[in-house]
């Protein structure tokens, strides 16, 4: 699991507009669990999605880098926040919406981690309590090590993102993405952060697979809003507990 000790202060400037993964979220609660009054969210970083729940009565979120919270803790002030790793938390609750979005599944470096963590989403689920994620494919994450390094600038400074990729031969491959901020100092004096995060991806018949005994699958889409398969950028899930 990384942990953006490094990465954290600039996120929020680098990264994607979270709104439509939120809104994606807000849409499915909406469809499915129209009454959910309680949303935890794991991998929930800066706070960015728990922050445009606005219509969710009880925000709780969880993340490993304490430095990451401490931003959420600014953003979104009516949130519990817990420091945890999302592959075996236990809140000793349940809630009504299980949400792990912006690929932070893809965090987990194993199948078995993966696992765990489904186990502890359906022990935090309230029956037929909704659990909704996303994720980046086994294709994606192999176009993205075929691409030359991403070049990105913000107001703090440069981001410089070069990503690898090695399949494993079957159903699974691990991303290695090399991340350099230049922070800009005043004038031509800058700072370089440097970190390193790495992604698994897994075939979509595996996590379904995985998911099944315990969860019934409601919606799943790609970024387009078509079917996903391994060769889509993204994967989004909704499931239910069974």
């Amino acid at each position: 699991m990384p942990g953006y000790a490094r990465f954290a202060p600039f996120y929020d400037a680098a990264m994607d507009d979270p709104t439509p993964r939120a809104a994606r979220v807000t849409e499915w609660i909406g469809r499915h669990h129209p009454d959910a009054a309680s949303v935890l969210e794991l991998g929930c970083g800066t706070g960015s999605v728990l922050a445009r729940l606005s219509g969710i009565e009880s925000l709780t979120g969880l993340d490993r880098s304490p430095e990451m919270l401490a931003v959420a803790r600014r953003k979104v002030p009516r949130a519990r926040l817990f420091e945890g790793d999302m592959a075996s938390f236990r809140l000793e609750e349940q809630f009504d919406v299980v949400v792990c979005v912006f690929d932070s599944l893809n965090h987990l470096l194993s199948l078995d981690a993966w696992r765990s963590m489904f186990r502890a989403v359906y022990e935090h689920l309230r029956p037929r309590g909704l659990f909704i994620f996303d994720v980046n494919t086994v294709g994606e994450l192999r176009r993205l090590g075929d691409e030359p390094p991403w070049v990105y600038d913000f107001d703090q400074g440069v981001l410089i993102m070069d990503v690898t990729f090695a399949h494993d031969g079957g159903s699974q491959g691990t991303s290695l993405w090399d991340i350099r901020i230049f922070e800009h100092l005043g004038q031509d004096r800058y700072a370089l952060h440097h970190e390193q995060i790495g992604e698994l991806g897994v075939e979509l018949s595996m996590i379904r697979s995985s998911l099944d005994p315990n969860f019934v699958l409601l919606e799943q889409v790609d970024e387009i809003g078509g079917s996903p398969t391994d060769e889509s950028v993204k994967a989004h899930f909704a499931f239910r507990r069974r």
